[in-house]
């Protein structure tokens, strides 16, 4: 499927939201959460004593899914459940730090059915969880609705097949219908707010048996007149939904302001943080509402310091979510560069190898893609980039910008943001210590509208900062989209 700039932005910001969310909910599961004046942070610890950042269980299990979905598979496929069905045997192999215990019951049986010699994971493993369900009437657990955003990406054209693939890789480990139909409604709303940039939570009610859809019209209603705080306790599929819905209906979309440094994708950040503060299984609720929240606003939305902090099983990153949510969308084939997942973007553009200092602080260095030797241990990539860039010479951190070098108000949908946030990591890492190294591919428009945002936070005169960047940096453009967006930063 061809899809848009805008459109990809919101595809890869599914599992980048999805993961932030989770990361930030890990400390309150089953403990106090934040109150009305606070917000979460992603200090780890939480049932499974995670590193601060590491996420759980939700999105280790959403992984094994979309590597699989990465590779362009057909979901539904025998082949695909399979696989996805392996990848949670893997996972419950390596010994998880913290499992539900309807999913431990479940994928420890069909380990002993496996080493017993059937075959076949994905059937044994659904007759397994089906059987569980028989035998426990109360077994519509969140497990599997905290894992199903990835589904969504891998079958945008089709949402008959969303909805059926959604239904097999539920079923794997939850027999319950109230679950399978769960994930139905979740995945269609991350589907129409990929494709449309809105939210609808009632968009997938008729992908539901006929005689089921007054009933989740009902659950829905109540969880959109709120409040979020009665959705406690939310172990219950029903209850998980109905708290992260709540959760994001409540929370009002920020009017754009950037010399306030308000932006409607704010509320990205502002409804997990509500997310988190309904308590009790914290990260499977905030890692439910991400996968929405990041289908509505997009990768350009997650702050930098959540995109820099996420991690957890299998070794994965911030950087492995982009590359698995783009390959999802594009059937598993990178671009004409080899990206995502080639360790180096090999640009053509000529571009100079000089680097300058920043005109306000000379401890951030400009320069493009042909750049050397500048010494940084810290970069700032606005443009695409593998993780072993060779103009990033081993810097031991990487902060990846989403901006487009491009006028079209559609191809850079949280312009503001996205220039603030950038100049904020460069900012931020400054504070840490580190000399940063900001580039772009040629350093015309993207480089030197990021270096004249950061002036502007450091306190200069737009117009002085301008003149400044431009004389210190000769191949900047001085004019389009990014350049005059940054005046709005100084009333």
């Amino acid at each position: 499927m061809n899809l848009t700039t805008a459109q990809t932005d919101r595809a890869v910001g599914v599992l980048l939201g999805l993961a932030s969310g989770d990361a930030l909910g890990v400390p309150y599961e089953f403990a106090r959460p934040p109150a009305a004046d606070e917000f979460a942070e992603m200090k780890g610890g939480g049932l499974g004593n995670f590193a601060a950042g590491e996420w759980s269980d939700d999105t280790s299990m959403t992984l094994c899914i979309a590597e699989v979905a990465a590779t362009g598979a057909d979901l539904a496929s025998v082949e695909a459940l399979d696989a996805i069905a392996d990848g949670f045997l893997r996972w419950y192999d390596d010994g998880p730090a913290d499992i539900g215990i309807q999913t431990s019951a479940v994928l420890g049986a069909t380990r002993r059915r496996l080493d017993s010699g059937e075959s076949g994971t994905a059937t044994v493993m659904t007759a397994v969880a089906a059987d569980h369900a028989r035998r426990n009437p109360r077994s519509a657990g969140n497990g599997a609705l905290m894992r199903t955003a990835p589904v969504a990406l891998a079958h945008l054209e089709d949402r008959e097949q969303a909805a059926r693939a959604a239904q097999l890789i539920a079923s794997l480990t939850h027999g319950d219908p109230l679950a399978t139909e769960s994930c139905i409604l979740w995945g269609e709303a991350i589907r129409v707010a990929v494709l449309e940039g809105r939210i609808d939570f009632c968009a997938g009610l008729d992908l539901l048996p006929p005689e089921r859809r007054q009933q989740w019209q009902d659950w829905l209603d109540e969880a959109i007149a709120g409040p979020a705080a009665r959705f406690t306790p939310n172990g219950f599929t029903v209850t998980a939904l109905q708290a992260a819905v709540a959760a994001i209906h409540a929370t009002p979309v920020p009017e754009l302001d950037p010399a306030a440094h308000r932006f409607p994708c704010l509320h990205l950040q502002d409804a997990l943080h509500a997310a988190v503060r309904v308590g009790n299984d914290t990260d499977t609720v905030a890692a439910i509402a991400g996968g929405l929240l990041g289908a509505r606003w997009g990768a350009s939305a997650v702050p930098w310091r959540w995109r820099r902090a996420v991690h957890g099983w299998p070794g994965r990153d911030g950087h492995d979510l982009t590359e698995l949510g783009t390959l999802t969308v594009r059937g598993g084939k990178p671009d004409s560069a080899g990206w995502p997942g080639v360790a180096d973007v090999s640009y053509t553009e000529s571009a100079s190898r000089d680097v300058v200092p920043h005109p306000v602080d000379p401890g951030v260095l400009l320069g493009t893609h042909r750049s050397r030797g500048h010494g940084a241990t810290a970069v700032v990539a606005a443009c695409r980039v593998g993780r072993d860039q060779s103009c990033h010479e081993g810097a031991a951190v990487i902060v990846e910008s989403r901006l487009m070098d491009r006028d079209d108000p559609a191809d850079n949908p949280n312009l503001h943001f996205a220039l603030y946030d950038a100049a904020d990591a460069v900012r931020g890492l400054r504070a840490e210590g580190h000399t940063v190294f900001l580039h772009c591919v040629a350093a015309e428009q993207r480089t030197p509208s990021i270096a004249v945002t950061l002036s502007v936070l450091l306190d200069e005169d737009p117009a002085t900062a301008r003149e400044a960047v431009r004389k210190a940096l000769p191949s900047t453009r001085g004019r389009g989209a990014l350049w005059d967006a940054v005046s709005a930063f100084r009333e």
